[in-house]
């Protein structure tokens, strides 16, 4: 049972668990030493006095190498597979780290929505949380530790709450879906996306649509053709048709507009993502049969974490920042919001991650997809020069990018950037009145 019952400090509900109470949640052998534990780290650098320290398996380094950090950084428990002092002893950390979130996910009796999809799915899950009201997981902390840390901290006062649910292996969405239990799943959109690990955009598809196993699901239009078939009672949203419909859409530069029903609503971010995202989260207020009016008030003040169609003017050139993430679907969508766009604009594409074997047929889609367009973007990274054969121009570097630039955009231009986050194309905004430093 729970020690010391619960309390909110400063706005973050803190739950004391005992040993025994995480013992009996996840099984294993309790070895002595351990006391109470207020919080779950699994980065030994991030212990503190009354944590859980989790030594999970890594890619490169097992966390069992690192308990010793943890336990003098003052860590009051650590889960591992190993026997030690003030160590909660299992045969598998990463299983009986699912074990807690499923055991803390049942101690919270509100409704959970979860977010997934190729595509559109932080965004979708800031306009959920904030559109509804609800607590979420910040920016796209949407794999398994930070969810279990998550219902950790949830308060179980809260009327609901929204999670994202992100996907970069086989098998990972049925241990998030078990995990969250949502009572009310949004699938953003489907394409090709982490092939490295899916191979094909069929196996992609297969892992994401677990998560239309909830109660109700909506789907976006962007993601029904794929999986209509999967049951009858899919309630479908978007732009061109749905159940949940918005119309009358416009995407400026700044913002975006639309209707719903009787109501005008505003989004202060441009581009197809989070007017998407404003749009489920409407749809999702029905289905909850909550305040449409507050929803669409609350919208009107959207935030979204950076990297996300983020509008910045530096030395009167408009950069529309949305390189967090990138993947074939996200780009194109981006590119047709820029040709709509009036006046001078520039494409500044960098590689796609994570598109294994397809990743140069994929880029050459995009680039056949920017050239239909009209637009003749400027590419970076090793299929930049099969992508400038389309149309527009490829460099090797983000220097050679940032002085192409300089040599041709002018006050009253708009740069779009777009990659994956690891190419750092958000660096171009950073430099643009600086000497360029690598």
């Amino acid at each position: 049972m729970l020690k010391g019952g619960e309390d909110v400090v400063q706005g973050t509900h803190v739950r004391e668990l005992t040993p025994e109470w995480v013992a009996r949640a996840v099984g294993g052998r309790l070895h002595p030493g351990g006391g109470p534990v207020r919080d779950l780290v699994w980065h030994s650098g991030a212990a503190t006095p009354g944590s859980l320290f989790a030594a999970l398996p890594g890619r490169t380094t097992h966390g069992r190498h690192f308990i010793p950090e943890a336990l003098a950084r003052g860590a009051s428990l650590v889960l591992a597979d190993q026997a030690g002092p003030a160590t909660l002893e299992v045969e598998d950390p990463w299983q009986a780290l699912l074990r807690l979130g499923e055991a803390l996910r049942r101690l919270f009796p509100g409704p959970v929505l979860a977010v997934g999809g190729s595509s559109g799915k932080t965004t979708t899950k800031e306009a959920l949380a904030q559109g509804l009201g609800l607590p979420a997981p910040p920016g796209n902390l949407n794999t398994a530790p930070p969810l279990v840390r998550f219902f950790w901290h949830l308060d179980p006062q809260s009327p609901g709450a929204v999670v994202e649910l992100g996907v970069d292996r086989q098998g990972e969405m049925a241990e998030l879906f078990a995990l969250a239990k949502p009572h009310l799943a949004v699938l953003t959109a489907l394409g090709e996306e982490h092939l490295e690990a899916f191979g094909t955009l069929e196996k992609a598809v297969q892992e994401e649509a677990h998560l239309l196993r909830a109660p109700t699901a909506l789907v976006g239009e962007q993601a029904a053709p794929l999986v209509l078939g999967l049951r009858e009672d899919l309630l479908v949203y978007g732009f061109a048709e749905g159940t949940f419909r918005g119309r009358d859409l416009e995407l400026g530069l700044r913002e975006s507009r639309f209707r719903y029903g009787g109501l005008h609503v505003r989004v202060p971010y441009p581009g197809l993502g989070p007017a998407y995202g404003a749009l489920a989260a409407l749809a999702a207020a029905e289905v909850l049969g909550l305040s449409l009016e507050e929803v669409a008030e609350r919208l009107s003040r959207l935030t979204l974490p950076p990297g996300r169609m983020e509008t910045r003017e530096v030395g009167g050139v408009v950069f529309v920042n949305d390189a967090y993430n990138a993947n074939p679907l996200s780009v194109k969508a981006g590119l047709r919001w820029l040709a709509a766009q009036p006046g001078r604009k520039w494409a500044v594409l960098g590689e796609m991650r994570e598109l294994g074997r397809e990743s140069l047929r994929l880029h050459l889609e995009v680039a056949e997809e920017a050239a239909r367009l009209g637009l003749s973007p400027l590419y970076l990274g090793p299929h930049a020069r099969h992508q400038a054969a389309f149309s527009g121009e490829a460099v090797e570097s983000l220097e050679e990018a940032l002085a192409w630039l300089k040599a041709r955009v002018a006050p009253g231009d708009l740069v779009y950037l777009k990659a994956s986050r690891a190419v750092g194309l958000e660096r171009i905004v950073e430099l643009w009145d600086a000497p360029f430093s690598s």
